[in-house]
């Protein structure tokens, strides 16, 4: 219990009692008579850094509650010669209250303790269960301040969990049974090119997107998971340019919740060296990891020198590879995030390839069965990359172009029977991403090229139409159904020679180029785009990706069909995205005059009709270009496939 004080006998008293509350639940409130032992409630205390004299924010988070917490009091003990406690700021929205709580609901306490080391925190439930604390949550934030003379090193924050006054957690059915973890401060010397204190990242909510579509998370606090087992050093070879080098990385292994996890620490001033020579690729290749995650780290100065040389980082495993350009990190808008003054060596960058937890395997494996003749050909991967900083984190979902990472197929697994990659959709829903397979060495890979990171899986769904079977466009209206781009207009009916609207051709050219959502939040201005209408958020995506943009009269006409030279002027736009060349003014006279029909084609659509030339897309029929005839189903299938394939995307 607390020393006697003369000095705010209030909390004090009301700490007292809240502790007591706690402790007495479970005797007041007995458990059910034959209740099943209760599952731990797990506790995680980020571990993070800092640079002595400095602050930093320790978040403490609930990460699995199966019955609920309705009480806790805690008491973390920590060095005083080096850390100093400044405040304990509440975040669980049933814990925002403090006291005196004059609604009776919820009380929420703290005592900072610093000339002993450590603080004491209190939270009960008064309402006996209708406001205990059920899902995943942050429920405290600590700010703690390294002391300036602090010496460089790992302190640990501390509870003794034997002591029920310092480590009680109490659920709805008044039983505690809880395991922590975490609480590492790594204090690392003062930054010796001027004083940083203050500099604590504040989160940005805005959405920083670059010219192009990528963009960077607000930042959040990172939460470390403590290792099960203790983690294992040993020394790795990468290459660069294809040259071994050896010393210039290291890698540690660790297991955390049943995953092993091996990080590969990159030499960043030794790779630097190499720019001069003219580094094009860094190389991690990380092998006999098995089912494993593999994590890639360099630092944010290494990061902007290979982009400055349009270098791209390769992270190579037994499960996939992950090739990131260094320009797609978008480092300078990470470093904006976390503030400019932050040094860009002092920046984590982890390029991470890991098996997809329990719960998305669930999920995917549930779309899959709500499919027709579809089933999974490999378990699904998670692609990330993160920035860290001082106990802050950024995530990197989105780039500007198309990002390439590919999944090995398991043994035994024929490439043919793969259709597509998918991706899973926050709601559960699975869908197509540009996806290839490539035969390699005793092994085949699936390459999935998308411009966002996400969780990705290889699924094989062979689709077929009875009205295509002798129809020219069969073996391309086929692929593209069997990769969840085009679907039938009935039972096993495609319609192939209907004609299609222009929502329609959006839509299907979206789900070609894997764009399933907007990269910004501005709302189309279309007059005549229904808010509702099953076609509303393709429009808002094409416009935000710069792929539809209209008639004079603010319409967009989503229900009229399509001509030939709309359907053209919308590819050529996403030509730019997938970066083919288009026709330049001489190209476009010379390409456009081979057809007896070309004088009709609109100056407007002059362009656009020449580049699909160029790249082979179209090729017109009995030489005209029939520029104003409505495209058909199965044109827009073909056209499309082209597109994709004249890109390398499938």
């Amino acid at each position: 219990m607390f020393q006697p004080k003369k000095k705010r006998p209030r909390i004090r008293r009301t700490m007292s009692g809240l502790i007591a509350l706690t402790l007495l639940s479970s005797l007041v409130f007995p458990s059910i008579a034959g209740a099943e032992p209760v599952e731990p409630a797990q506790v995680q205390f980020a571990n993070v850094s800092v640079q002595a004299g400095q602050t930093v924010h320790v978040p403490v988070a609930l990460k699995k509650s199966y019955f609920g917490v309705k009480a806790y009091n805690m008491q973390i003990d920590y060095d005083t010669s080096a850390l100093e406690i400044v405040r304990i700021t509440p975040k669980s929205i049933n814990a925002i209250t403090t006291s005196p709580n004059e609604d009776g609901v919820a009380d929420f306490q703290y005592e900072i303790n610093s000339a002993e080391g450590w603080v004491r925190i209190i939270w009960v439930d008064f309402t006996g269960g209708d406001h205990s604390i059920v899902d995943e949550t942050q429920l405290f934030d600590m700010e703690i301040k390294a002391k300036s003379n602090a010496t460089p090193g790992t302190k640990q924050l501390s509870v003794d969990q034997t002591d029920s006054e310092h480590w009680h957690f109490t659920n709805v059915e008044h039983q505690s049974y809880t395991e922590l973890s975490g609480g590492t401060i790594t204090i690392t010397a003062a930054n010796s090119g001027g004083d940083n204190s203050g500099s604590t990242p504040t989160p940005n909510p805005g959405n920083s997107s670059g010219g192009g579509g990528g963009s960077v998370s607000p930042t959040s606090p990172v939460i470390t998971p403590v290792p099960s087992t203790p983690a294992v050093n040993k020394g790795v070879d990468i290459y660069v340019n294809g040259q071994k080098q050896e010393q210039s990385a290291s890698a540690t292994t660790s297991t955390v919740n049943n995953l092993v996890t091996t990080t590969v620490h990159v030499d960043n001033d030794k790779v630097i060296n190499q720019i001069g020579s003219g580094l094009r690729t860094l190389l991690l290749p990380i092998t006999g990891t098995g089912k494993g995650a593999v994590v890639g780290e360099l630092n944010g100065k290494l990061v902007k020198t290979m982009e400055g040389s349009n270098a791209e980082v390769v992270i190579q495993t037994d499960s996939g590879t992950y090739t990131l350009p260094a320009n797609q990190i978008q480092i300078d808008q990470v470093l904006n995030q976390f503030g400019s003054t932050v040094p860009m060596e002092d920046i984590t960058i982890q390029i991470a390839i890991a098996p997809s937890a329990t719960s998305k395997q669930s999920a995917i494996q549930a779309a899959v069965d709500k499919m027709q003749n579809t089933s999974v050909v490999a378990a699904p991967v998670d692609f990330e990359v993160k920035a860290i900083w001082n106990g802050q984190q950024v995530n990197v979902d989105r780039f500007n172009s198309y990002v390439e990472r590919s999944i090995t197929l398991p043994e035994g697994v024929d490439g043919s029977k793969i259709t597509t990659g998918v991706v899973l959709q926050p709601d559960g829903s699975l869908l197509h991403v540009p996806t290839k397979v490539i035969k390699g060495n005793g092994h085949d890979s699936a390459v999935i090229n998308s411009l966002t990171n996400s969780t990705y899986a290889l699924i094989y769904h062979p689709t077929t139409f009875s009205d295509v079977t002798s129809h020219w466009s069969r073996d391309d209206v086929q692929d593209l159904a069997s990769r969840l781009i085009v679907q039938g207009t009935g039972e096993n009916v495609f319609a192939p020679d209907r004609s299609i609207t222009r929502a329609e051709f959006t839509a299907v050219l979206l789900r070609g180029l894997g764009l399933h959502s907007p990269i910004s939040t501005e709302a189309a201005s279309f007059t005549d785009v229904k808010t509702g209408s099953w076609y509303e958020g393709e429009v808002q995506t094409a416009v935000s990706y710069g792929l539809i943009s209209g008639y004079a009269d603010d319409s967009f006409r989503p229900n009229s069909e399509i001509s030939r030279a709309e359907a053209l002027t919308i590819v050529s736009r996403a030509m730019k995205l997938v970066g083919l060349a288009q026709a330049d003014a001489s190209e476009t006279t010379s390409l456009l005059s081979t057809y007896s029909d070309s004088a009709k084609v609109q100056a407007w659509a002059a362009e656009p009709v020449a580049s699909a030339i160029k790249q082979e897309l179209v090729q017109g029929a009995d030489g005209k270009l029939m520029s104003d005839a409505d495209i058909s189903r199965a044109q827009s299938a073909a056209i499309v496939k082209r597109l994709l394939a004249k890109a390398g995307l499938i």
